[in-house]
């Protein structure tokens, strides 16, 4: 981009302004008493970025066009010049029917697209009435026990006209299954189908621990799910490789970027060990990344993360399909920035990091609530959230060209650190035997875990300002109307899983788990017996029960 001798000339100017222009000034005011590094990077920011800072970098190769290769500028041509992002805010509202009408109101509310937030006995595989979801019974999301609670769910929405995400992992094979037999029974053909699962199983070794069964068998249903979609469900993304729970846990941005990578090279391989074309199943990967509040640090980290998984997927797996190299990806703001305290700041923070996601280049967007810090959100709280993404789209202008940071000297420069720190992560994991033998020592626990102690040791000492919290307080309390699940909630739905056992076929419900045991002990893709158990009624705990007779729990401590 700049000749040698145009970049000598540069840093010469730059001389030269610090000693007639600069010195003055600092000599007279200074300059805050800050450490000026990225959020959670550390990387040094300096006071002024020319291009000189940047002397290596060839446009064509490194930053290129919108809709080519390497994607560092986004992966359409025409970004939200064509179409804006999909507004996703998440929902999971304790019963199937609450839920069904909070995405109906979402929908007349402006959503364009649906995202499902599961309770924490569905997350792990349990029925609302077994003895382990006692207390937990709708309350972090919807609890789903069978197929009667997905088309409750989707009552009255046509699958065929919206697309629906889904944070769901260890039994993502199950709620999958359901969400195709509504569809079936909806009449609406697999392949219009679209929408995500997370079914990211490594990150919950990582960092989140909803997990059921061991790696291996882990690993097994999920390029089964690969296998099974790319028949079927083509337009439905068959994974979301998260580096958002890594990032919520304490990881730094270069660690979300290098431990998210290095998550989706190990499903790449293990796919391609289960004898998968990679051209045939990497259109349908996707990603979830955090947006935090240094808005021109996440930038950075979007714009390098399409150019790395581009690389990544041609030098490592040889990839041809310009679709397997397209890093698509959804973005949540930050949960873990959220604070109970004040919680109206949390519109101002929640209003930033979207700002980031749609300046990185983001497919779809979540954005939180104010009271997500204390429960679930109220209706007033979500419409506020969901309004923030539709005045970023239709007011502030941030969609209406391409990748606007693009040739900014910082974002350049940062997406170059960012880049070649990941890389160097992801260079250690692949020392280490990759991801899964990185995780079995605990060294990916222990970085993040690390980055963590010492953020919370800056926010007790005061070096780092979280405003309402360590400065910037009041004294005074604040009433926050919140979300509640009541005893009789769970009651009710206890209720309905026994009123389900009595109603179906019984002898159907027990053939259809019997064959999906006998295919989880052979080799067969478990997916098209889980689809015939799941429209058997059987419930969500028993179909992970017969593959927990086969494949056995995970347990801390056991090698991965």
């Amino acid at each position: 981009m700049f000749d040698a001798e145009d970049l000598a000339e540069i840093r010469s100017g730059k001389e030269r302004w610090e000693e007639e222009t600069l010195a003055p000034v600092l000599e007279r005011f200074g300059e805050r008493d800050d450490e000026f590094e990225t959020d959670t990077g550390g990387q040094r920011v300096d006071r002024l970025y020319t291009p000189a800072d940047r002397p290596g970098q060839d446009y064509e190769s490194d930053i290129g066009y919108p809709g080519e290769s390497p994607y560092t500028r986004g992966v359409y041509p025409t970004m939200y010049r064509g179409q804006l992002w999909t507004m996703r805010q998440y929902a999971g509202m304790g019963t199937a029917a609450e839920t069904n009408e909070r995405f109906h109101y979402l929908i007349d509310e402006g959503q364009t697209g649906l995202s499902l937030a599961f309770d924490l006995p569905t997350q792990m595989g349990y029925d609302s009435d077994h003895a382990m979801a006692a207390g937990e019974v709708g309350k972090a999301g919807v609890a789903i026990d069978s197929l009667r609670d997905m088309e409750r769910v989707f009552q009255g929405i046509p699958l065929d006209e919206v697309s629906t995400s889904m944070t769901i992992n260890a039994p993502a094979s199950v709620l999958l299954a359901m969400y195709i037999a509504v569809g079936d029974r909806q009449g609406v053909e697999r392949e219009q189908l679209r929408g995500t699962i997370q079914n990211d199983v490594l990150k919950e070794y990582i960092s989140r621990n909803t997990y059921i069964y061991p790696p291996e068998p882990s690993m097994r249903i999920i390029t089964d799910i690969f296998e099974f979609c790319a028949a079927e469900t083509p337009a439905f993304n068959t994974i979301s490789i998260s580096g958002y729970h890594i990032r919520e846990a304490g990881a730094t941005a270069a660690q979300e970027l290098a431990f998210t990578l290095a998550d989706g090279i190990e499903y790449v391989e293990a796919a391609l060990d289960a004898g998968l074309d990679v051209d045939r199943f990497a259109p349908q990967l996707s990603f979830f990344f955090a947006a935090h509040n240094n808005i021109l640090e996440e930038v950075a980290k979007f714009r390098a993360a399409r150019r790395m998984w581009t690389q990544i997927m041609e030098t490592r797996f040889g990839a041809e399909n310009p679709k397997s190299k397209q890093l698509k990806f959804h973005t949540q703001t930050a949960g873990s920035t959220l604070t109970a305290q004040q919680v109206d700041n949390n519109v101002v923070r929640v209003a930033y990091q979207a700002l980031a996601a749609v300046l990185g280049g983001t497919q779809s967007l979540h954005t939180n609530g104010k009271d997500e810090a204390l429960s679930l959100p109220t209706e007033q709280s979500v419409r506020t959230a969901l309004r923030t993404q539709q005045i970023l789209a239709h007011e502030s202008g941030a969609g209406d060209t391409v990748d606007p940071l693009a040739g900014s000297y910082y974002v350049e420069s940062l997406t170059d650190q960012l880049e070649a720190e990941a890389f160097d992560i992801i260079e250690t994991v692949d020392e280490r035997g990759g991801m899964g033998a990185a995780i079995d020592s605990g060294w990916v626990q222990r970085q993040i875990q690390d980055v963590a102690f010492e953020r919370q040791q800056e926010i007790e000492s005061g070096d780092r300002v979280i405003v309402g919290v360590n400065e910037f307080t009041v004294d005074e309390e604040e009433h926050v109307d919140i979300e509640e699940v009541s005893e009789e909630l769970q009651r009710s739905q206890r209720e309905r899983v026994a009123d389900l056992r009595e109603e179906r076929d019984g002898e159907a419900v027990e053939a259809a788990l019997e064959a999906l045991e006998s295919a989880a002990r052979g080799d067969e893709n478990l997916m098209p017996y889980i689809v015939d158990a799941v429209k058997a009624y059987a419930t969500t705990g028993e179909i992970c029960d017969a593959m927990r007779e086969v494949f056995g729990e995970y347990q801390q401590g056991a090698a991965v």
